[in-house]
């Protein structure tokens, strides 16, 4: 296992080879991202938030993954096009992922282990419940577009679940808090 989230090997959309080492000193939202999903106009919020926040500090990074009901079946060029076209994403985007299961990437597993709970967990829980989807074990990423906010040393810091939008006051204060520190 790496000693920091910043070691562990990731690939940019465009196939780079990347790690988080590159934002350090950087406040990061960690998003799992999704093109075909009921919450996919979330990154209207996430581009908007990263345009206003990027000089003071925060970077949005986008994890596209297929892991809840096939809602990202696109190739890693697919969803760049559809995200810089569809909604003008700018910020930075890396290569689908898994989020979850047997082939969960170390950067989720680590994530989750490090923020078991979500702020905001519940309702949305409930709904899909009420749709007869099984949204796992409370420490695993629920759907689509769960948030986790790292500190400028990579240490995670907060958790927001999937219907936490990006201009929710919860989540807006806790950018605020640790770009202010």
């Amino acid at each position: 296992m790496t000693d920091s989230l910043y070691d562990i090997p990731l690939q940019k959309i465009d196939g780079t080879p990347a790690t988080l080492d590159e934002y350090q000193g950087r406040v990061l939202l960690v998003v799992n991202v999704a093109s075909k999903c009921g919450l996919t106009p979330q990154y209207e919020g996430l581009e908007k938030l990263y345009q206003q926040k990027h000089a003071q500090g925060l970077s949005v990074l986008g994890f596209p993954a297929n892991n809840f009901k096939e809602q990202e079946p696109g190739s890693d060029e697919q969803i760049q096009e559809f995200c810089s076209l569809t909604y003008g994403v700018q910020f930075p985007l890396f290569s689908k992922v898994s989020v979850r299961g047997d082939d969960q990437h170390p950067l989720y597993a680590r994530l989750t282990a490090a923020q078991p709970v979500s702020t905001g967990e519940g309702p949305f829980r409930e709904r899909l419940k009420g749709y007869g989807i099984d949204s796992g074990a409370s420490d695993q990423v629920v759907w689509n577009f769960e948030k986790f906010l790292l500190d400028r040393t990579g240490q995670v810091v907060g958790r927001f679940a999937p219907d936490v939008a990006a201009d929710d006051p919860r989540l807006l204060a806790a950018i605020d808090a640790e770009l202010a520190k």
